[in-house]
């Protein structure tokens, strides 16, 4: 009896280190090890965040910021090149492997690993949103899958360890009112496509990644297959931006501008501060675009109008900022806006049930196109991880593997069943009178 408790114990801790560490790391770095066949490079997570907050000067764009905020795009544009090159300087370098870049340091948000769209082995893709047929031009008459990794910059990733600190006890507060991610963060994401190529124009000449993907959306099998660059979204915390405090913008690719693979076919789409709260519109909604319908009446998204640039896109709803494989009637701000611990409301009004949609424009459905401060939570009872889905799902993440592990502990029961004092974060005290259970389908999944 006493050998058999012995082993078991034994057990136990072999599942937790596995559970704890990856490369020596403190988080796992992937969900899915690709197959002894592939001898590549391996994704390893860059988890070595700051102890203290970095003083250095902020990102050198930060000067560049248009006196007036405009939905005049050209006005942004320098802005918008000096973000980019940010974004890029030294990863494309180091093919992303961002633990190499030799010109700043960069940082992955932990628990991504986990689930059926987690972290893949190579480059530490986690599974998006499917792209619908027609969404990105009308000759794409099949559908396809989204891939992405998320990056942050020294000062978001400082923020980012101290939020997981404590790796059995994240701490959301660190981001939620009267705490928000730091001055000078940058996030930086490509996306990836698994699409036929030959359908969308402007993923002539692509940039390919190696992946160990499922076959298909619907798909649980994976294999390694080649998915093409196709949009690269970031997100900036500065302090002098009335009402959210953040600026969203992302790019489409266009393979089009230089006639070769390479990442400067990354043109801009455009940026956005706001989510007008007050246009409640839906005409300039087009969800299978054949032109960029810009909206003159958005005044807190600036669309980049060169049609020698950008394709045809859909943008987001009424023509505030979207990318091309984003939900055409979401937004960057709205969707971000709703990352909070626990996840008490859904990232749109319509991933709801369909006798819960509200009326497009409404009351109801404004709720998600409202201007909320950083820090601040989408519903009371919950903590606030600041325009942050990454560390909003990489917390519900690790709360579902702690709560799920039936049969780890010796007594029996799992992790949640264990406690007599019952997760903060599973359970808040005070919820609202309507709390929905968000279920992370991944047809309406959008972890940016």
């Amino acid at each position: 009896m006493l050998f058999e408790k012995s082993r078991i114990m034994s057990a136990v801790a072999a599942l937790v280190m596995m559970a704890g560490a990856a490369h020596a790391g403190t988080f796992p770095d992937y969900g899915y090890q690709p197959p002894a066949s592939y001898t590549g490079p391996i994704f390893q997570l860059s988890q070595n965040y700051p102890k203290t907050l970095p003083t250095g000067p902020l990102p050198a764009f930060f000067k560049l910021l248009p006196p007036k905020l405009t939905n005049d795009f050209e006005q942004w544009r320098v802005y918008v090149d000096a973000v980019k090159k940010y974004c890029l300087e030294g990863n494309v370098e180091s093919d992303w492997y961002v633990q190499n870049n030799k010109v700043r340091n960069w940082y992955h948000a932990p628990w991504q690993h986990y689930g059926p769209l987690g972290r893949e082995g190579i480059h530490g893709l986690t599974k998006e949103a499917q792209i619908q047929s027609k969404q990105l031009a009308q000759t794409q008459i099949t559908t396809g899958q989204t891939f992405a990794v998320g990056i942050y910059n020294d000062i978001g990733g400082y923020t980012i360890g101290q939020v997981w600190k404590d790796p059995q006890n994240p701490d959301p507060s660190v981001t939620s009112q009267p705490n928000s991610f730091h001055n000078g963060t940058v996030v930086c994401k490509p996306l990836f496509a698994d699409v036929d190529l030959k359908q969308v124009p402007f993923l002539v000449n692509p940039v390919l990644w190696q992946a160990y993907v499922t076959d298909s959306f619907d798909s649980a099998n994976r294999e390694i297959k080649n998915v093409a660059l196709i949009q690269m979204d970031f997100a900036i915390r500065d302090t002098r931006i009335p009402g959210t405090g953040w600026i969203f913008g992302t790019f489409q690719y266009n393979g089009q501008i230089t006639g070769k693979p390479s990442w400067d076919n990354l043109v801009p789409v455009g940026l956005m501060w706001g989510n007008d709260p007050e246009n409640t519109g839906n005409d300039y909604t087009n969800k299978q675009p054949t032109v960029t319908k810009i909206n003159p009446t958005i005044m807190e998204t600036a669309i980049n109008a060169k049609t020698s640039e950008l394709p045809p896109t859909h943008l987001g709803w009424n023509g505030r900022l979207d990318g091309p494989v984003d939900n055409p009637v979401s937004a960057c701000l709205s969707c971000h806006m709703t990352a909070e611990s626990p996840q008490l409301s859904p990232m749109n009004p319509t991933f709801q049930a369909p006798d819960k949609v509200p009326p497009v424009g409404s009351k109801e459905w404004m709720r998600w196109f409202q201007n909320e401060p950083a820090g601040k939570p989408f519903d009371t009872g919950a903590l606030s991880t600041d325009f942050s889905l990454q560390l909003a799902g990489g917390i519900q993440n690790f709360y579902d593997w702690k709560c799920t592990q039936d049969g780890v502990f010796v007594q029996g029961g799992n992790a949640c069943q264990q406690t007599k004092n019952k997760l903060k974060l599973m359970k808040s005290i005070t919820p609202p009178a309507k709390v929905f259970k968000v279920e992370r389908d991944p047809s309406l999944n959008q972890l940016h």
